[in-house]
């Protein structure tokens, strides 16, 4: 994690890894740049907390994801990728990224979430009024839900700056 500064903000960081995946590669056919991303999080603060909750599905190139997002600093919380009989699947991270990050808003100045997930919005409300404290989502404009704009201290478009490469290029 970032090196403590005094006096600076505690930051936590929750990323729904699979919502940003596909929200990025629908909405601009390209992907995250965790790299920038990390660098706009220390510019914040003192990062203490920075998960990124993701299915595991067990391939090399997932392995491989993870592994970079271990090195830029974050914690990566993984849930087996289930498949049902009925050709359905399930692996979402919505009730774990709650509970951590409810629990640590108690402790920080701020919190920042990374997913346009409308079920988010009361998490959002409640971290808010609760503890005080300012929470940023970071989401995809067009595929952010609006209860969720509204619920939070301020909204960070996913641009071209939190992006990589051309849309030509992925």
């Amino acid at each position: 994690m970032a090196a403590s500064s005094g006096d600076a903000p505690r930051v936590a960081v929750f990323v729904d890894v699979q919502n940003v995946y596909y929200t990025t590669r629908q909405a601009f056919g390209r992907h995250f740049d965790y790299h920038a991303f990390w660098a706009r999080l220390t510019a914040l603060g003192e990062v203490v907390i920075a998960n990124a909750y993701a299915v595991d599905r067990g391939d090399a190139r997932q392995r491989q994801f993870q592994g970079i997002l271990r090195n830029i600093g974050f914690d990566v919380k993984l849930k087996p990728f289930i498949q049902r009989r009925d050709g359905s699947a399930k692996g979402d991270w919505d009730v774990g990224i709650a509970l951590d990050a409810i629990e640590a808003a108690a402790d920080v100045d701020h919190v920042v979430l990374v997913s346009g997930d409308g079920d988010f919005d009361l998490l959002v409300s409640r971290m808010r009024a609760r503890h005080g404290v300012r929470v940023d989502v970071y989401g995809v404009p067009a595929l952010t839900a609006d209860a969720l704009i509204q619920a939070a201290s301020r909204f960070v478009a996913i641009d071209s700056d939190l992006l990589l490469g051309s849309p030509a290029a992925n």
